[in-house]
């Protein structure tokens, strides 16, 4: 099972290959689906990587795959960019996934 990298910024991009992740960089809301059905539809992926700015991209269409695929783990990683507080996102994912405020 391999790793994959969306991201918005080609530092980051650059940052996971030179840790041995492949990935893309994309910018656009159609970007981002054009490149989710690619890595969805290959079996070796079992985890994505996406940048906090990329998901915002398409907030909906991410948290409906994260919802509803067994695979691949679509998980949201900072980068230098980023200005959200990963805790927060982890606590709105679960509050839409089971319907409890934590």
């Amino acid at each position: 099972m391999k790793f994959y990298t969306l991201s918005d910024n080609v530092d980051t991009t650059m940052g996971m290959r030179l840790a041995g992740i492949e990935g893309r960089t994309i910018h656009t809301a159609d970007e981002v689906i054009s490149a989710l059905k690619t890595v969805m539809a290959d079996p070796e992926i079992g985890v994505v990587l996406m940048t906090e700015n990329l998901i915002n991209t398409c907030p909906t269409v991410i948290y409906r795959y994260k919802l509803t695929c067994k695979r691949p783990l679509i998980v949201e990683v900072p980068d230098r960019h980023g200005k959200g507080d990963v805790s927060q996102m982890i606590e709105r994912y679960v509050g839409e996934a089971i319907g409890v405020q934590l």
